[in-house]
């Protein structure tokens, strides 16, 4: 029987320094045929609110892919521009393994095609490429982008973190290979956590380059997000379609410690805010490679 591996799995006897990391995309195969479209039995609100990144992560992870493709050329950092070349193989498996889950909803009878064409309209056409700029202003709109996806990928580490440290899911029954694809996702955002804080610093090292990056990419990810649970929710099959969304129903979930608590969520982004901040400062490497070694969807894909 397919099994997640634990929150807590067993760390490596030999401490890994981060710096040491040799990034790699891993292969992964998942088995979605058990798994029920409320993958967290009885709780569809938190079952939807991890589902709005199905929604949102093939594109975003894409347009990641694609923004640092063109940031390649300029990197003058060796060590740096191999972290940047192992962070796009992560990202561009992660889309794929998210595509697959849409895939899922599809065939359970919930549609995701009215908000993932939102997410293509976003990250395509208002965040894409703009083949009409001239040379200083394409170079601006690159950074701006590169500090967008520093932003984004503060959340992403936050969250990886949070799930490999979280027991309480495996507690309230989730469904093994969703839990799985999230911890195998959440482990390799915290192994790659700082690339694209690096790779901004690299090519701007103002510190407002990187605070202008987080003061957008806060509040348009969290009206994402609230937009996808409401969708979400109005979709499933399952439930009344007169269902409200609340905010009380985020802070019973997460009373439950079945969603990041909003205060620890909160302060995950004031710190990186301080001047002297940089995302090693959070997150275990040790942990997430711990658990990379027993994900059950990379040991299925290993044989």
């Amino acid at each position: 029987m397919f099994r997640a591996a634990p929150a807590h799995p067993e760390r490596p006897s030999e401490p890994i320094d981060h710096h040491d990391l040799v990034l790699q995309p891993r292969d992964v195969t998942f088995d979605w045929g058990a798994t029920p479209l409320h993958w967290l039995p009885g709780e569809p609100f938190a079952t939807h609110t991890f589902d709005v990144l199905h929604l949102m992560l093939p594109e975003l992870e894409r347009w990641f892919v694609r923004t640092f493709e063109q940031a390649l050329p300029l990197i003058t950092d060796d060590r740096l521009r191999e972290d940047v070349r192992g962070f796009i193989g992560q990202e561009a498996m992660h889309a794929e393994a998210h595509q697959e889950v849409l895939e899922h909803l599809l065939a359970k009878g919930l549609d995701p095609a009215p908000y993932t064409r939102q997410s293509e309209w976003i990250f395509r056409r208002v965040l894409g490429d703009r083949p009409e700029l001239t040379p200083a202003a394409a170079h601006a709109h690159l950074l701006q982008r590169l500090a967008l996806i520093a932003a984004f990928e503060h959340f992403t580490a936050y969250m990886g973190h949070w799930i490999l440290d979280n027991g309480h899911l495996d507690q309230a029954g989730a469904d093994p290979a969703m839990l799985d694809l999230f911890r195998w996702h959440g482990a390799e955002e915290v192994e790659h956590r700082s690339v694209a804080f690096d790779l901004l610093v690299h090519l701007d090292p103002r510190y407002r380059r990187r605070v202008v990056g987080m003061l957008v990419t806060a509040p348009v990810l969290t009206r994402l997000w609230i937009r996808g649970v409401r969708f979400l929710m109005s979709a499933d099959p399952e439930l009344d379609e007169r269902v409200q969304v609340r905010f009380r129903d985020y802070l019973a979930a997460a009373r439950k410690d079945l969603l990041p608590r909003p205060g620890a969520f909160a302060r995950s982004v004031l710190r990186y805010f301080h001047p002297g901040y940089h995302p090693t400062q959070d997150g275990s490497t040790q942990q997430a490679v711990a658990y990379l070694a027993a994900s059950p969807a990379a040991r299925a894909a290993a044989r």
